[in-house]
């Protein structure tokens, strides 16, 4: 009862068997017995992919999407180049006023 079980390991062919059968302790433990192997499910037929057949106004449309993505993904990274460039600006005026501002504190001004 309080004996680990052993998992089985799948074959790539769909029959499960076991890896090692445990040994009984006692007399009056009962054998287990494997389940009967399945036979591999068939696999169904597969058909042909048809290819894609792009149309003059589809490969228009195509290119047209293509180009707003284009431009959008742009716009956004330029944008943020933008905001970095600013903050560095800014970052590098402040500096400058706070430098001035203690140098003046040390003159005694």
């Amino acid at each position: 009862m309080l004996q680990p079980r052993i998992p089985v390991n799948p074959l790539p062919t769909g029959l499960v068997t076991p890896l090692a059968q445990p040994t009984p302790a006692a007399a009056d433990v009962e054998p287990v017995t494997p389940a009967p192997a399945l036979a591999p499910a068939p696999v169904p037929f597969a058909p042909a992919r048809a290819s894609v057949q792009l149309t003059p106004g589809s490969a228009l449309a195509l290119a047209a999407g293509g180009g707003a993505v284009v431009l959008v993904v742009g716009a956004v990274l330029v944008s943020m180049l933008l905001a970095v460039a600013l903050t560095g600006v800014s970052v590098a005026l402040i500096a400058v006023v706070l430098r001035l501002l203690v140098r003046d504190m040390q003159k005694g001004r």
